[in-house]
Parts: C-alpha cells; structure tokens; sequence
C-alpha cells in the first residue's frame, strides 16, 4: 500500500503527521548521532573522531530529513517528510552503495561515520510512545509498502515549526543531548572545525585572486 497524499500538498504546503507530535528536531539528531560516534571511536580506536569523518558524521546525521523534505515539499516528488530517505530499504542501499565507495576510495572511516550519522536518524525518530506499546508514527520504517497515516497541512517551514513544535519534557531531553554532544565535542578537540575554517578561508583567498 502507499501513502496517501492531502490536497493540500499539491498548493505549496507542508504535511505534517497527525498522529503523533513526538519530534526528533535536527539538533537532537545531530547531538545523538556524535555522542554515539564519539564512543564509537573512542573504543574502536582510542582516539576522537578526525575531521573528516566528523563532517560526514554531521551530514548523514541529516540525511534522511534532507533527502525527504525537499523533495516532498518543495518539489512535490515524494507524498511526505518522511518517506523514502527515512525507510529501512533505503537504508539498506544506501549503506550497501557508501560503503561500496568507501571500500574504493579508501574512506572506510568516513563511511562509517556517515552510516552512523544516517542510521541513528531514522532510530530516534521513532517516537518514544512505542516503550508504551503504541507504534502509530513508526510507519515510514516500511515506506511505501505499509500505509502512512493521514497527514496535516502547514503553509510553511516556519508555519511548521510554530504547528509542530512544543517546548515538553521530550525537547528538552535533546537540548541536553545537544548540549552533552557539544561538550564532548569540545573536549574531542572539536573536530571538523579546523577543516571547514581552511577550506572558507581557502574559498575567501580564491574570490581575492579573481
């Protein structure tokens, strides 16, 4: 079965789901993806995360959301926010093709932080009211064979935030894994920062040159 899609999609809005207002904003994807990685190299391999795979980290941490709302509500491809990048068959290919790539070019480390980063995604978007025993909001793990539900719409990405964000107990769990992730970050040395300062700094003496 496949998603069924709101009129209201096909005039310029966003869908929101109805049936569960339990949200995994981006800070606390990112917050949760780099405490997990964090440990992960810590263990694996005694050391922080470099910088580059930092980076990937912080992208595939996003993945899915950059994946799915573009091409759901600005280009009205997909029927919703979270569909294709946030549906384990994706999820299968697109690790399979990464680390294919990462095997090739050398970069198994940057896969696998982009894996993390990408997985972690979609797990904790999986609202908590499944420790409860309702799993409404889970559909999208099995996108497009299982139905989603019906889904709400907002005029807009800041009409989306004010429509679906509430300051509860939930939110500020993530603030505080935000704010644990930067801390860690800042005693792993911060990595990736000092790439991303060379290559804007780099790209500032290229205009000068021009």
């Amino acid at each position: 079965m496949h998603l069924q899609v709101g009129a209201a999609s096909r005039h310029g809005y966003f869908d929101v789901p109805r049936t569960s207002r339990e949200i995994m904003w981006p800070w606390g994807h990112l917050g949760v993806a780099y405490l997990l990685y964090s440990i992960y190299t810590h263990r694996r391999f005694d050391r922080p995360p470099s910088a580059l795979p930092a980076i990937a980290l912080a992208i595939g941490s996003q993945f899915p959301d950059l994946v799915d709302k573009p091409l759901a509500w600005t280009f009205d491809v997909l029927p919703g926010g979270r569909t294709l990048g946030h549906s384990i068959f994706f999820a299968i290919a697109l690790v399979s093709v990464v680390y294919a790539l990462a095997i090739r070019f050398d970069r198994l480390e940057v896969g696998t932080a982009f894996v993390i980063g990408h997985v972690s995604h979609v797990i904790t978007d999986i609202p908590p009211s499944v420790l409860g025993g309702d799993f409404s909001g889970t559909e999208y793990l099995l996108w497009p064979v299982v139905e989603q539900p019906p889904e709400e719409p907002v005029g807009g990405i800041l009409d989306a935030i004010l429509t679906y964000y509430a300051l509860g107990p939930y939110e500020i769990v993530q603030f505080g894994l935000f704010a644990a992730a930067a801390i860690v970050w800042y005693r792993d040395g911060m990595p990736g920062l000092g790439y991303v300062r060379s290559l804007l700094a780099r790209g500032r003496g290229t205009k000068a040159e021009s």
